[in-house]
């Protein structure tokens, strides 16, 4: 049985892919084996074998499908809505279009408005946007009802 904590083997991959890039850079040169070995040793497994024996060859989290009623934030307001359309993107990534329940004001100044019913965006496996408001806050964030 797999477990659901752990990320996916490519995501492992990729750290094992940094962590050696940032040691070569500071003059430490690590095998691609041996960034693996320490990886699993980060996640308090044995050795890589283990690690990816636990981890398995599960496919990616599907915490969000065609159809899936969501909730959540857009620019600051809240909404509920259904996806509309899905599609995995590269690095654990997707590009959701959402149509909200009802339209949201997307203007926060007083004698203003422009009311958005769908939105497109990529969001990564827990429904957050990497692209940020003015104050810093994602501007997507959502999750399955």
């Amino acid at each position: 049985m797999t477990d659901p904590s752990l990320p996916s083997l490519d995501a492992l991959k990729r750290q094992a892919k940094r962590l050696r890039a940032g040691l070569d850079e500071d003059g430490d040169f690590l095998t691609h084996s041996e960034s693996l070995e320490l990886i699993a040793k980060q996640y308090g497994f044995r050795d890589w074998n283990t690690l990816h024996a636990a981890v398995g060859n599960r496919p990616p989290l599907k915490r969000f499908q065609l159809g899936s009623r969501v909730k959540g934030r857009y620019l600051g307001q809240t909404f509920t809505g259904e996806i509309v359309a899905l599609r995995t993107m590269a690095g654990d990534h997707l590009r959701v279009i959402i149509n909200f329940d009802e339209p949201v004001d997307v203007v926060t100044f007083d004698s203003f408005s422009a009311y958005r019913s769908r939105v497109s965006a990529i969001i990564n496996q827990e429904g957050v946007t990497a692209e940020k408001t003015s104050d810093g806050a994602a501007q997507l964030t959502m999750e399955a009802v």
